[in-house]
């Protein structure tokens, strides 16, 4: 699998190589509509649009997946009005997203831990899994990351792996980086090359840790609300300007 697909959008530069998969720490929601006198669940509305225009955007110039941090594991900490708006987005979004972003041929998909969602969330999550599958495995891909913890889907994986050594189906022996790889929630797509978080924070705030191990990760002050695809594009070329060596010369 090439590490890049080319730039396809009429107003883009020609020829331009795109990161293969692109994932986004989304983040400032709550400052942008703080800035404007708003409720955060104003802001977290906005950002669910940005990320409708981005991963189409994603899909029009050639980046096959994008990945987005939408609620973490930790976020149930949160005041619980803004847990209560951000199940009503996604109560709210997910399926109409799922549907408009297919006509864009755009296969939507949730990853994380799903089963501490409500039940009408997990039923609405298995409606949009059947839209993505009406466009195939080779679709161009946006994932929303949901109830998602880097250390807890490792914690989850080792516990699938531990239970299959503990039924005689795996030796401890032959367990390597690809037997824990296909146990994560991104079994199905390549790692991230590019990780991008806007709003000023320079963390990765327990996101992709496995599967960011030779990603290239870029900074903007830029809140997400206002990320726009020239954002994008301006984080594309820093991309293509680095060296990727993966360990090597």
């Amino acid at each position: 699998m090439g590490l890049f697909t080319r730039k396809k959008k009429d107003n883009a530069p020609e020829n331009r190589p795109v990161p293969r998969h692109i994932a986004v720490i989304m983040d400032g929601n709550g400052r942008w509509a703080k800035k404007r006198g708003l409720p955060r669940k104003a802001g977290h509305k906005v950002g669910a649009e940005t990320f409708r225009t981005i991963a189409t955007y994603c899909k029009d110039i050639g980046v096959q997946y994008f990945t987005v941090y939408a609620f973490s594991t930790e976020n149930w900490k949160r005041p619980q009005d803004e847990v209560d708006a951000l199940m009503n987005l996604f109560r709210s979004y997910l399926k109409e997203a799922a549907e408009t972003m297919f006509e864009r041929g755009v296969a939507v998909r949730v990853l994380g831990d799903l089963t501490v969602l409500p039940e009408d969330i997990r039923a609405q999550i298995a409606e949009v899994d059947a839209i993505a599958d009406r466009l195939g495995p080779d679709a161009a891909t946006a994932s929303l990351c949901i109830n998602y913890g880097g250390r807890d889907e490792i914690k989850n994986a080792v516990r699938a792996i531990a239970e299959q050594v503990k039924a005689g189906e795996l030796a401890p022996e032959d367990i390597t980086e690809d037997t824990i790889s296909a146990h994560l929630y991104t079994a199905h797509m390549p790692d991230p090359d590019l990780i991008i978080r806007p709003s000023g924070e320079i963390r990765t705030s327990n996101f992709l840790l496995w599967q960011s191990a030779y990603s290239e990760y870029y900074f903007t002050d830029v809140l997400w609300p206002d990320f726009k695809t020239t954002d994008l594009d301006a984080a594309i070329d820093n991309f293509n300007n680095r060296n990727r060596r993966f360990g090597g010369v």
